[in-house]
């Protein structure tokens, strides 16, 4: 279809040469825009007539897989930096590791197969909540979505009904309001479901089919299924390994369940819909939910003066505790970046940062700087095993250490990579060794202690449960050999 509306736009493009000639350039392009969106219109409506139809056949039987269980990586306790052992200052000196892990390359959101076309039809407007912030979209006047009857003609029926140009206003706002929320593809799934069962009744079957049936249309891969007892289960494609949640093999690899399943399997319709692509569990924006303020927290470093306040928002809190965590293509290094490349909020930037940077701009350079920043990291959290806190590995965005009471290694070092970054404009890289997490700070100029030299550049070794330690100090029986670099940018 994208190469019918290039040829397209070509043809228009060749034909304008000649209208603007002719003084009739407006009229060409509005023909061109009717014909396109005419295409469109038809190939969506076809690629869904093909759905509807392939979902009236049986639904074949499909075994659960087990689900891949949390990580369990025994983490090294913090160690305390001996000053008096430690007095003379290193020169700059190269550490070993064993392997680079590259930078992630998301990509874009996926996006409808065609442009979604305006309905000018008589409509209701809706309102929901997800995560305390308020969405509005207008569904059909006199909406009563059913389902009439619990089988595969029904089911298709129901798509049917669903792919009627009346629902079109609906697609086109969950989509506004993703784009208006900066809405990652898990906030965007989450907030479909909350629209879904306000609309629809929760955990119906026409909520589940609701909403798959507008993350279908907004791009996304997704199956049908049902239990034995006929209640429709939504699965979505990922190429995350999400921990700990159930799924199921299809063609074209694994899909999860978003709602229970009964017993060890599920009847799914395996049928794909034209240019669909997985769900992403990337975060590359913040997400703009409305702000509900917490307590007020204070951050005050050992032996300091300063008293750094910080604010959370709840709902974003909330949103992240519903976070599935995961690696990509089985590769427990790639879930770092994910924590560590997820941006801070502007509303607790607004109230950290400007306390932070009335410090670190007295400092006499960014190492000085930096060295602050890692010695605050260091002693102004609480250190404890999420084993203990949360019964199973739990890493923290950067917003969630500065919230919950207690972190680790892998929260102090995404945190700090997060402030260097911001805060100094330095690039950072996470070092990882076995049961502990570190980072390395290129600050472009030499630094005594312990670096990375990678493509030319010294990435100078800053540990934060390195307690005390300064800028260039490795922890003690940290085996460099067996370092991984995991870069957070190319």
């Amino acid at each position: 279809m994208a190469k019918q509306f290039r040829l397209l736009l070509v043809m228009a493009l060749a034909f304008s040469v000649k209208a603007s000639a002719q003084g009739n350039f407006e009229q060409i392009y509005n023909d061109f825009k009717k014909q396109a969106q005419t295409e469109y219109d038809d190939f969506r409506k076809k690629a869904n007539q093909e759905y509807a139809e392939w979902m009236k056949q049986a639904w074949e039987w499909y075994s659960a897989i087990e689900p891949v269980p949390f990580p369990k990586d025994d983490m090294l306790p913090p160690v305390i930096y001996n000053k008096e052992k430690e007095k003379a200052k290193p020169e700059p000196t190269p550490v070993p590791y064993e392997e680079v892990e590259p930078a992630p390359e998301p990509e874009p959101q996926p996006k409808p197969v065609a442009p979604i076309p305006e309905n000018d039809g008589d409509y209701q407007t809706a309102s929901f909540m997800f995560y305390g912030t308020t969405g509005e979209v207008r569904l059909p006047k006199g909406f009563a979505f059913r389902i009439n009857g619990r089988d595969e003609a029904a089911y298709s029926a129901a798509w049917q009904e669903l792919s009627t140009s009346k629902y079109d206003n609906l697609i086109r706002d969950c989509l506004v309001l993703r784009m208006k929320y900066q809405l990652c593809d898990w906030a965007y799934l989450l907030m479909l479901g909350e629209l879904s069962n306000t609309t629809c009744g929760k955990g119906t079957n026409e909520a589940v089919m609701l909403q798959a049936y507008i993350f279908c249309q907004s791009g996304y891969k997704i199956r049908l299924g049902f239990t034995k007892s006929r209640d429709l289960r939504l699965l979505v494609k990922s190429d995350h390994d999400i921990y700990n949640m159930g799924g199921f093999q299809m063609k074209d690899g694994k899909y999860y369940a978003l709602q229970p399943v009964d017993g060890n399997g599920l009847n799914i319709k395996d049928i794909s819909y034209p240019e669909e692509k997985p769900l992403s569990l990337w975060i590359n924006q913040e997400q703009l939910f409305a702000n509900a303020k917490a307590s007020e927290r204070t951050l005050t470093p050992e032996g300091g003066k300063a008293k750094i306040k910080v604010q959370n928002n709840e709902n974003l809190i909330k949103f992240y505790n519903s976070y599935p965590t995961s690696m990509v293509g089985g590769d427990f290094m790639t879930r770092w970046a994910m924590y560590a490349n997820t941006p801070l909020s502007n509303n607790v930037k607004s109230v950290l940062y400007p306390q932070l940077k009335s410090i670190i701009n007295k400092a006499a350079n960014k190492v000085v700087a930096a060295d602050w920043l890692l010695y605050w990291v260091q002693t102004a959290f609480v250190y404890e095993y999420d084993d203990k806190v949360w019964g199973h590995d739990r890493a923290f965005f950067a917003e969630e250490s500065l919230y919950y009471p207690y972190c680790d290694c892998e929260d102090r070092s995404i945190l700090y990579s997060r402030l260097v970054r911001d805060l100094l404009g330095l690039d950072v890289l996470l070092v990882y060794y076995p049961g502990h997490l570190a980072t390395a700070v290129n600050f472009n100029t030499a630094v005594n202690g312990d670096y990375i030299n990678l493509n030319g550049k010294h990435f100078t070794i800053c540990d934060p449960t390195y307690i005390g330690a300064p800028v260039g100090a490795t922890m003690p029986d940290m085996d460099n050999k067996t370092a991984k670099v995991i870069l957070l940018s190319k």
